[in-house]
């Protein structure tokens, strides 16, 4: 099992920006979909973003489309999600995960069975 470190949270302004770095253990990224989820107080927990390890496609929710990049490092085995132009809505815990099983449908939380344990990221008006 991949063990999954997220960091770079934080307090930011709105139209700011902040780098999420998600570091994998254990077993490495290969041939794995990386995800980035996010959940909001009382809301459900949301996709935002995913990477294909192999291949580096990416896949993107449409609420962060052009705002948020996906990308990944090889060599440190990590992915990162950088987020900019920032907005009171984007504030959440921010979660990386791997997905473990596919439904066929577009990166449900079901899908992934490996995650982090969240970093904050909260955005001021």
């Amino acid at each position: 099992q991949v063990q999954l470190v997220e960091s770079g949270g934080g307090l930011v302004q709105a139209g700011g920006s902040l780098r999420l770095s998600c570091a994998a253990s254990g077993r490495t990224f290969s041939s794995r979909v990386i995800g980035w989820f996010r959940q909001a107080p009382g809301k459900e927990r949301e996709f935002a973003a995913a990477i294909n390890w192999s291949s580096g496609s990416t896949a993107y929710a449409d609420s962060v489309k052009g705002r948020f990049t996906i990308s990944r490092d090889n060599a440190k085995n990590t992915v990162y999600l950088q987020m900019n132009s920032l907005k009171p809505e984007d504030t959440a815990v921010y979660y990386c995960a791997a997905r473990t099983s596919f439904s066929g449908r577009n990166y449900p939380t079901s899908d992934f069975g490996s995650w982090g344990q969240g970093t904050q990221v909260t955005v001021s008006s």
